[in-house]
């Protein structure tokens, strides 16, 4: 529990990064909350799940990548109306596969340097996710 005494709902987020200096976003499709806003790839951890197995698991059903590793860039917590979340926020480098939307998502890969990505709106968790990657690549 949170200090508003919501439940915590923990979430594995998994920034891709290309050879190019691109991040990989993907488009919530229909019928989830905050449809149509763009995120980095993810899910909520099961029982029993360590933040790696969760990503691994969680980026083969959405994009249809194994992940071969990750590092951890940053944890962040966030109140939306539906959930508290505490997200637990990776760097992966080294996977195996092409990334397609396997839910109708639309992806969209974005570079680093940017002064804010191509698409919009995103997630509002997702802009100091990404803030904190441009620091640690600065």
């Amino acid at each position: 529990m949170n200090e508003m005494n919501r439940p915590v709902t923990v979430v594995a987020a998994g920034i891709l990064l290309d050879g190019e200096n691109r991040y990989l976003l993907g488009q919530r499709p229909e019928g989830k909350p905050y449809a149509g806003y763009w995120e980095v790839p993810g899910g909520k951890v099961e029982k029993g799940e360590t933040i790696f197995q969760a990503l691994q698991r969680e980026l083969q059903e959405e994009l249809g990548i194994d992940i071969q590793s990750s590092q951890e860039l940053t944890v962040l917590e966030h109140d939306y109306p539906h959930a508290y979340v505490r997200l637990y926020v990776s760097i992966i480098r080294d996977w195996t596969g092409k990334p397609i939307g396997r839910e109708g998502q639309a992806l969209s890969w974005e570079f680093i340097n940017a002064q804010a990505p191509s698409v919009s709106p995103l997630l509002p968790a997702a802009w100091p996710m990404l803030e904190c990657l441009r620091r640690s690549l600065a």
